[in-house]
């Protein structure tokens, strides 16, 4: 670590801010308070400013957000923030700053998953690896190095808008594919599979394909030593993993494919594990 004071890690998004500290190796006082989603960018700066006095008490020497959007990452400017239509161009990394003399780094909520598992994780022995949140939507994030790929505005690796069929990657690997393909969610999807019914088998099989089909684009752009797959579709990894492996077979470079490992995440509060790391990420701190 490049220093020992606990550090504030705050995972904000459309429903709920939450929010943990890194006390030594242990993240601790985990919680959370709902979103003003509907608010001025007044309101939702001061439910931010709040909770985040509220963990006062723990001489917090640092805070590092992870917030669904994209991020000016150098000014700490949100650009956008999902779900929360009145958080554009908001300088956020200035009001906090300003409000509680402390250093502040924010970044994209996928970033701070990889983050996350590469410090924290089980991918920590990794080098080069890309983090795939499987969830609502599609998110990813790109280690390169050990550190953390951002590009512009921390908008590296979205693959979530890469044109795939006649959508996206989104359309085809996050919830929408099951919502749109069959009219029900992964979850019910995943205890129907596990009761083994064909449809819901089925359905899995043909959502692998399409993640395969993912994984072989990111494979032929970065060629990483390891994808880390999070986010709650991941705890049905193996009703879809053979139909991932299968169409991963027509991969053109075996030598690649051979080398890369599927790591699920086992990791509890990604987003503010992520967040925390972040910290250690980019501020050098005098102790």
């Amino acid at each position: 670590m490049k220093f020992d004071k606990p550090i504030l890690g705050l995972d904000i998004g459309g429903t709920n801010i939450k929010g943990g500290v890194l006390i030594g190796e242990t993240l601790l006082d985990i919680r959370s308070v709902p979103t003003p989603a509907n608010g001025s960018q007044e309101v939702v700066l001061e439910a931010i400013a709040d909770f985040i006095a509220t963990y006062h008490h723990h001489g917090i020497g640092a805070i590092g957000i992870g917030i669904p959007g994209l991020i000016d990452i150098e000014k700490g400017i949100v650009l956008n923030l999902c779900n929360i239509p009145s958080f554009k161009k908001v300088n956020l990394k200035d009001f906090l700053e300003n409000r509680f003399n402390l250093p502040v780094t924010i970044n994209n909520d996928a970033n701070c998953f990889i983050l996350g598992e590469h410090r924290f994780g089980s991918a920590k022995k990794f080098k080069h690896l890309v983090g795939i949140t499987l969830g609502t939507g599609l998110g990813s994030g790109i280690i390169v190095n050990n550190h953390l790929y951002n590009g512009v505005n921390s908008a590296a690796g979205e693959w979530c808008s890469v044109k795939y069929l006649d959508n996206t990657f989104e359309d085809y690997c996050s919830s929408k594919f099951f919502i749109t393909a069959y009219g029900k969610k992964p979850k019910s999807m995943a205890k129907l599979a596990e009761a083994g019914d064909q449809m819901a088998l089925d359905a899995f099989a043909q959502y692998g394909k399409h993640l395969g089909e993912l994984v072989k684009n990111i494979l032929y752009t970065l060629a990483p030593e390891a994808i880390v797959f999070g986010g709650s579709i991941r705890k049905a990894f193996p009703y879809f993993k053979d139909s991932m492996f299968e169409t991963l077979d027509s991969f053109l470079y075996p030598s690649v494919k051979e080398n890369l490992k599927i790591v699920i995440s086992e990791l509890d509060e990604t987003g503010i594990s992520g967040a925390v790391a972040l910290v250690e990420e980019y501020i050098e701190f005098d102790s």
